[in-house]
């Protein structure tokens, strides 16, 4: 988002009296109406919606051209779609599902997100009925299933790009739009912790699940972040934008274009290790 710099104005005149509680009273009004702008945004929809709107124009994000194709046009999501069947040359980590890689990190123009409230993660909007298209484990590690979650798993990871650090791959929406059938894999039951699985082991299928039938409704696919731990070893709240990761070097991918990513994407060059 560019930042408009205003230029500064000296004067030799010093503020006093009247001037100086005129200017007072106006930073006053101004924090009231930014605490109650705030407070609109937090409580109200519409508001929201529309700060939304601004805030992507403000931010000269177009309109994901690509995710209006895959909705509008089935024909077309063939030449959208990424599928790999082992990770990228030189990076650690399997791309976790097939399909259309959207909601990316920094120009996920569409939901909720834009400059001010980015997209922690990516989406993986996969072709097929709910429950068919396979979401993979996409690095060797220890998965956790927390007894209430429908259709979320993470795993904890030794951190391939920083020997000695934790991190942890999520994986959710794998369950029907109302919660009522998960499509994750017998395997890993709710309750389930530090189970070993092995990167490409099947976790289970993209659905439907936002939240319940009252959330907004954003197609088939599975979303996947790369979460940081506290300072205890746990995984932090995946949904504040600050406690996830980069997955460009991991993945291999290019996911932060700000001019919009080419589809279907493909595997960035080697890093350079020497």
């Amino acid at each position: 988002m560019r930042i408009l710099e205003l230029p500064v104005v000296e004067t030799e005149v010093p503020i006093r009296g009247s001037r100086r509680r005129w200017l007072i009273g106006v930073a006053a009004i101004t924090g009231a109406a930014a605490i109650a702008l705030a407070a609109l945004y937090l409580t109200d929809g519409r508001v929201r919606g529309l700060l939304n709107s601004l805030l992507n124009r403000a931010a000269h994000r177009p309109p994901n051209e690509a995710l209006i194709r895959w909705f509008s046009d089935p024909a077309s999501r063939e030449a959208l779609a990424t599928s790999f069947d082992a990770p990228c040359p030189g990076y650690p980590f399997l791309v976790p599902s097939s399909g259309l890689v959207g909601g990316l990190p920094w120009n996920a123009a569409y939901g909720p997100y834009n400059a001010l409230n980015p997209h922690p993660g990516i989406d993986i909007f996969g072709q097929g009925s709910p429950g068919t298209v396979p979401v993979y484990a996409a690095y060797d590690g220890f998965l956790t299933r927390e007894a209430d979650w429908r259709s979320a798993v993470i795993i904890r990871h030794d951190d391939p790009l920083h020997p000695g650090e934790t991190i942890w791959t999520y994986y959710t929406h794998m369950a029907d739009l109302n919660g009522d059938h998960s499509y994750i894999v017998e395997r890993f039951p709710p309750g389930t912790y530090d189970v070993p699985v092995r990167q490409g082991d099947l976790l289970g299928y993209q659905g439907l699940y936002n939240g319940g039938p009252s959330a907004p409704r954003i197609g088939l696919h599975v979303h996947f972040s790369i979460v940081r731990s506290d300072r205890s070893g746990h995984y932090r709240n995946e949904a504040v934008f600050g406690n996830t990761l980069d997955p460009t070097p991991y993945l291999g991918l290019s996911l932060n274009d700000p001019e919009g990513s080419q589809y279907p994407l493909r595997c960035l060059p080697p890093p350079d290790t020497s």
